[in-house]
């Protein structure tokens, strides 16, 4: 059956999302889920293997070191990424995510980026003969695999805390279960209502509130920085600096609000602990008659 593009919108959209895949992926890659939803076939594997075969060709244009080539490259990441973002979709439109696949969309997904990374500056390396794109190279390889590490241990120690206080919090009628205490992305958490505050409070309501996640530059915008914008403008250097200053910038930030949390965890554990153990003794209590 074919579905509408409302409903995959309301099923297939995260709550917040890169700005970049928001602004110009979603549209795209919603309309081309539309098209490939009713052929059961196209599992969100294929789409995976897809996302590589074209991930793949940008990297053999980049080899090339050419201008052409370079524009061509940064075309065909954009058009791997699309279809990379499609494969989720698909698994959540027609239930037909795996746990394999989880695995085999993170591993490619690693692979195929130092691939173009190697291809893209040793292209321009053996082109111009200049040492200088082996070590950023080497840069632009490293932040990637930084970024996407330190999320992932980042993701374990909050669940580590939030794991520990869940076990002593007590139901709360009506309350959203929520990691922002214990150092979760305030971008992660639905926008509240519009009105006062701070400017950066209603900056990010507004951003929210159009899905945008406040942390602008995360590894996504990293990548069409470094793999897009900078082959096709041909400021390879600048661009790829640049984006990585701000990747650190914002990690920087994340790693200070995860240290925070990580420094009042014991308190807020101990807290929890104290009003759980008092409930049960309190419920342990005989009321009067």
């Amino acid at each position: 059956m074919k579905v509408t593009l409302q409903e995959i919108r309301e099923r297939t959209y995260k709550p917040v999302d890169a700005w970049w895949t928001v602004l110009l992926v979603d549209p795209l890659a919603s309309r081309l889920v539309r098209l490939v939803a009713p052929y059961r076939w196209i599992t969100p594997n294929v789409l995976t293997l897809i996302a590589s075969i074209f991930g793949f060709g940008a990297a053999a244009c980049f080899a090339t070191g050419e201008r052409w080539a370079l524009v061509a490259g940064g075309v065909l990441f954009h058009i791997s990424f699309v279809v990379d973002c499609m494969d989720g979709k698909i698994a959540r439109l027609n239930g037909t995510g795996t746990m394999f696949g989880q695995w085999l969309d993170f591993v490619l997904d690693r692979v195929r980026v130092f691939f173009i990374a190697l291809a893209l500056f040793g292209g321009q390396w053996a082109r111009t003969g200049d040492v200088a794109y082996l070590w950023l190279m080497s840069v632009a390889i490293f932040l990637d695999l930084f970024r996407y590490l330190n999320s992932a241990q980042m993701s374990k120690v909050r669940l580590a805390m939030r794991t520990q206080i869940n076990a002593y919090r007590l139901p709360v009628p009506g309350e959203a279960e929520s990691g922002a205490d214990m150092g979760e992305p305030a971008d992660e958490m639905p926008a509240p209502a519009a009105g006062g505050g701070s400017l950066k409070s209603r900056i990010g309501q507004t951003l929210r509130r159009n899905r945008i996640r406040t942390h602008l530059i995360s590894g996504i915008e990293y990548e069409m920085s470094v793999f897009i914008i900078a082959p096709i403008t041909g400021l390879i250097f600048p661009v790829t600096i640049a984006a990585g200053a701000g990747l650190l910038a914002f990690e920087a930030f994340l790693i200070f609000k995860l240290y925070r949390a990580c420094q009042q965890f014991p308190g807020k554990l101990a807290a929890a602990k104290a009003a759980y153990e008092e409930h049960d003794e309190t419920e342990r209590i005989p009321s009067s008659v």
